[in-house]
């Protein structure tokens, strides 16, 4: 059986990845402007500044290791005060040629390779939700090699490249969550996993999504009060309890629904829905549109 964080990489389907090499030398700033594509960036070497738009700044050094799930805006830069230069991040995903910022002669003094996914799920923007905004990882040799690995690939025309790209960026989006667990790592999945009794109850509800669970009962598996577990799962996840199952649930059953293998009773008795009915004026309220016009469409 899979685990919670694999189930949610295997259901986004990552199947793409366009990177590019960056660099940057002297006096230079750039600004991107929202993208919502998941994102990654990794220092080959030197260093520079990162701010992300909620986030405290970052200093990236080489080997770190950066990704974003629905990338918002961000500055990146060097370390001397610069006005920065506005860009467009669709335009700039659109290249796949190096680009230099700042002086244009001399070594650099931060390469980068920076890069971003395309998930195959239709359901990407609710999976991505439940994935961290902003991961950060330092001094991982493991990562180190898969961001390697995926540079070369990318970059190579051989047999069976398209296979080995959706398998790497799959190792990549892994590794690079499970790497980054602790109290300040940023709220979703992977952190909530890591709390040994929230990682518990996530298992559960993955375990059996129709089970009909309560707050309460969860948080039994948490081995937590109730009212400390709602807490603490918020906060470590990002939403509470019964919105995350949901969440679940419906990425469940919009899954079942696209293959089109099962009737519409049986689809809601697997995400805990007692009848069709129930389970398509729910499946109506989150989504927008009535399951078996969901499927037609998919």
């Amino acid at each position: 059986m899979l685990d919670p964080l694999s189930e949610v990489i295997s259901l986004l389907r990552p199947g793409t990845v366009f990177s590019k090499g960056i660099s940057g030398a002297g006096r230079w700033g750039v600004r991107y402007s929202d993208f919502g594509h998941p994102s990654f960036c990794a220092v080959l070497e030197g260093s520079c500044r990162l701010e992300v738009d909620g986030h405290e700044p970052l200093t990236l050094e080489a080997g770190d290791f950066v990704s974003m799930s629905a990338t918002p805006g961000f500055t990146m830069s060097g370390f001397e005060p610069v006005t920065p230069t506005q860009m467009d991040p669709h335009v700039a995903a659109s290249s796949t040629e190096e680009l230099r910022h700042g002086r244009q002669s001399g070594p650099p003094d931060v390469r980068l390779l920076g890069g971003y996914f395309v998930f195959g799920s239709p359901d990407a923007a609710l999976l991505v939700s439940l994935l961290p905004q902003l991961v950060h990882v330092r001094g991982e040799e493991r990562l180190a090699t898969v961001v390697r690995l995926v540079n070369e690939e990318s970059r190579e025309q051989r047999a069976g490249r398209d296979l080995v790209l959706a398998r790497l960026v799959e190792v990549l989006l892994i590794e690079a969550l499970r790497s980054t667990t602790g109290a300040a790592a940023s709220p979703g999945l992977a952190r909530g996993l890591a709390d040994a009794r929230l990682g518990a109850a996530i298992r559960q509800m993955h375990r059996n999504p129709a089970h009909p669970w309560t707050v309460a009962q969860l948080a039994k598996e948490a081995a937590l009060s109730r009212s400390a577990f709602f807490e603490r799962f918020s906060r470590a996840v990002g939403v509470a309890p019964m919105e995350y199952l949901l969440a679940w649930r419906m990425a469940i059953a919009k899954d079942l629904l696209r293959r089109n293998e099962h009737a519409l009773a049986e689809v809601a008795e697997r995400v805990g829905y007692s009848s069709a009915s129930t389970f398509s004026t729910a499946f109506s309220r989150h989504v927008g549109q009535p399951p078996a016009r969901y499927a037609r469409s998919h």
